[in-house]
Order: structure tokens, then sequence, then C-alpha cells
């Protein structure tokens, strides 16, 4: 069964540090070139690989004069990257992530793309027309571009429609303007937990697939907090606002209190996608990359939907997600910008974006391509397609900052006694000074 894609967990921590490492660059190259070829340089599970080729062959096709060469990533991404740019032997394009681009970037490994688009006022033009402003924004930092996004990545609801029919319960709503509440999705969570005579959950209301720390701070975003002020290169985090503990307490209560969710060390013995797919959750938080895992599952009858909204927030206001996407840089260093930029053009314009949204594995970034009929066609079971098309619209980005892994190891270990119940939320506030000391050293 399709799991989660090798970054995403590891590159969300901050597996970002720029020194060289020891490690040999151990990553299998995926395909032909010599010397001469532009190098590709990128992470992704058998089936996102897949998915990738198809842009690169079709790439290829269109520029037979252009040799690529794709080198796809093992664990440890960044840690490579490092390795392969400290070494002289940087990719020329490179696969790039939102929480972590912004120390590449700081450290001059990666092109402002900017100079690029001067150049080529014709794509300029077509990219202006047709752009998601969220997802470009997101990899714009200290005035330069430094990648553009290649899909959307943020995360929403997945939800079993026979298991809510047979309980009873209402359908979750279908778009981001008009989302329940927490008290309505608790409600729900409720009723659909199920257990044994001994206590044993034979089936959970609510299971989480992505990283709780990092779902309990979409809790906070919709609870109308963001994690940081500004969001780029921030000078305070929010983790001691009232509404963000709130919202941080109620994603613990979820298992800790109101066992409508695995706790922490129940989580440590099972997959949680595996038990949405099997039919023993009826709620399950992720992004797309589930998808295609949800999607091949025997019997399961599946649609989405938006997060909660807290009571911190009026009544009718909409819910958001995290931005979370991906995209493609090139090397300050590389010797082939022209080439790489030709790629980088086709991967992240129209025709590649079009693939991309064929492909049921991947959210495009291009409203051309997120409008299409290939991409409706790929997600033809879903009542509430809205979900993802006006996804990147409803979206927030989480930090960007040099020191993201400074700060994605403290939330690691401040947040894991909350959500295994240890502690209070309230306690998250205690992080203020440790925060403001990565922030003046990062």
């Amino acid at each position: 069964m399709l799991d989660e894609p090798i970054p995403r967990r590891g590159l969300l921590r901050g597996a970002g540090a720029l020194a060289a490492a020891a490690l040999a660059p151990a990553a299998g190259g995926c395909s032909s070139g010599g010397d001469d070829a532009l190098v590709f340089f990128f992470a992704a599970n058998p089936d996102e690989r897949d998915a990738r080729m198809r842009v690169v062959d079709a790439f290829r096709r269109r520029h037979p004069d252009i040799k690529v060469r794709t080198l796809l990533s093992g664990p440890g991404v960044m840690q490579q990257v490092s390795t392969f740019c400290a070494g002289g032997r940087c990719p020329d394009v490179l696969m790039a992530w939102e929480s972590t681009y912004a120390e590449l970037a700081d450290r001059g490994v990666l092109l402002d793309l900017n100079t690029m688009l001067a150049r080529d006022r014709a794509f300029a033009a077509e990219l202006e027309a047709d752009r998601l402003g969220p997802l470009y924004d997101v990899f714009s930092f200290n005035g330069g571009q430094y990648a553009f996004p290649e899909q959307w990545s943020g995360n929403y609801l997945y939800y079993n429609k026979r298991l809510f029919a047979a309980a009873g319960a209402p359908a979750p709503p279908g778009t981001w303007a008009q989302p329940w509440t927490f008290g309505e999705f608790l409600d729900a969570a409720s009723a659909l937990t199920r257990r044994d005579g001994s206590g044993r959950a034979t089936q959970w209301g609510f299971v989480d697939t992505f990283l709780p720390y990092a779902s309990a701070g979409l809790f906070a975003m919709n609870n109308g907090v963001p994690w940081s002020t500004p969001l780029k290169n921030p000078s305070h985090f929010n983790f001691g606002d009232d509404a963000f503990i709130e919202a941080v307490q109620f994603y613990a209560d979820l298992a800790t209190k109101h066992q409508v969710a695995p706790t922490a060390s129940e989580t440590q013995s099972m997959s949680t996608p595996n038990l949405f797919a099997a039919g023993k959750a009826a709620i399950a938080l992720g992004g797309h990359w589930r998808y295609q895992t949800f999607l091949r599952a025997d019997g399961l009858e599946f649609d989405v939907a938006p997060l909660p909204t807290g009571p911190a927030l009026p009544k009718g206001h909409a819910a958001c997600s995290n931005i979370g996407a991906t995209g493609l840089a090139i090397s300050a260093s590389s010797q082939r910008k022209a080439q790489a930029w030709e790629f980088v053009k086709f991967a992240t314009g129209p025709v590649g974006q079009s693939l991309i949204g064929e492909s049921c594995l991947f959210v495009p970034a291009l409203r051309s391509a997120l409008t299409s009929r290939g991409f409706a066609a790929a997600h033809a079971r879903l009542r509430n397609l809205s979900v993802l098309t006006e996804g990147p619209a409803h979206s927030e980005a989480l930090p960007i900052t040099p020191a993201w892994e400074k700060v994605s190891a403290l939330m690691d270990r401040n947040f894991g006694p909350v959500l295994r119940g240890s502690k209070p939320a309230t306690t998250l506030a205690g992080m203020s000074h440790a925060l403001a000391e990565v922030l003046r050293n990062p």
C-alpha cells in the first residue's frame, strides 16, 4: 500500500542543515545521460517517481537537444543536497519544499528565478495570468523567487461515506467557505467511534495521517492564529496565544480526553492510513498524497471535507489549510542555467502541470490545470472536488525562516508531552524564550 512520501515528515521536522555531511550521496539515478546532461534531483515514493518521470519524458520529447539525468534521493534529502553542493556537484534542478527552501536561499544555493523571468517576458506574462498566487508567494523570500510550485500539498479531511451513513451522522460540509465547527467535528467523531465489550476501539472516529504537532498547529490556524508573526522571517511565534493554546488542547483532547482518536502510544504500533483504508476509521486528516492509497482500497467509499473552525473565529468564517507546496528550483552554481530554465518552465508550465493534474497523485499549481477536465476525471469519485480546486486559495503558509530546523526541533520536543496528555497546552507559552533565541541566532 502506498504510504507517505519520503520527504514529507522528515522535511517538516527540518532536516535542513547545510553543513557538509559525512554521509556519501548515495542517491539512485533513474535515467540516462552523461556528464553533459542536465541533472534533476528529486525525492519520491515509487508512484510519485512514475508521475514525475512522465513529465521528464514529455520534456525529452519536446526538447531532444537537452539531455536530462534524473537523480532520485533516498532518506535524508536535504543532507544529500548539502553534500552535493558542498562538494561542487550541486544538481542543476532541485526539488524544493516550502518549509526548508529558505535556508538554501539564504546561503546562496538557489538561483533567484526573477533573473530568468526578466529575460523571458512571454513566459512571465503567461505565468502571471495562470498562477495560483499563494503557492508562488510561499517561494518568495527576501525579494527573490527561489522556486516555482509544482503542486499544492495542503491538508484536509477524508471521510468514509458508508460509516457516516451507517451511524446516521450528517455528512461533513463540502467547501472551505462553509466549514463545520470544532464542536460539530467532535460530535461526528464521537458518534463514529466504536468499542468492543472490553473497551478496545474497533473503529476510530478520527485518525491523523500527517505529523501530529503540525496538525495541532493547523487546528490553531483554524482558530484564527497563525503560527508566527510575520510568516516570513518571523520575529515572534504565537504558541502562547490563548486561541492557539485552546486549539492545540482541543486537538490533544481528541485522543487523551474524548478518546475518539488513537493516543500517541497507540499510533506507534499501527498505521493510521491503513486504518482509514480498511474502514476502521471514519475521518482521516491528510493531504493529496493519500488519495491514491485510499482510491486503491477495496470497498472504500470516501469523499473529502475541509478542516473545522474553532470558537475564536466568527460564525461563518472560512476554514483554511496549510500550503505545503513543493516546487522546482535551479542551482545558483549550475553551468546549465538556460537548459535548467527550459526544464523548470516545462514542468511548472501548462503542459507539465496538465500531466500532474491527470496523475491522481498531485494537485497542480496552475489554475488552468486545476480546473481542467483531466484533473476532474482523475478525481471522478469525489463529490466535493472544490475542497481540492479551492484548497490553494484557502491556504496559509507555515513560517518561512532559515531557522526552521531549530524551530521544528523545539516544536517536536515541546508539543510531544501536550499531545500525549502529560502536560497542558498552556505549557507551550514557555517556548517563547527558546524561540526568541533561535530567531536571534538561526
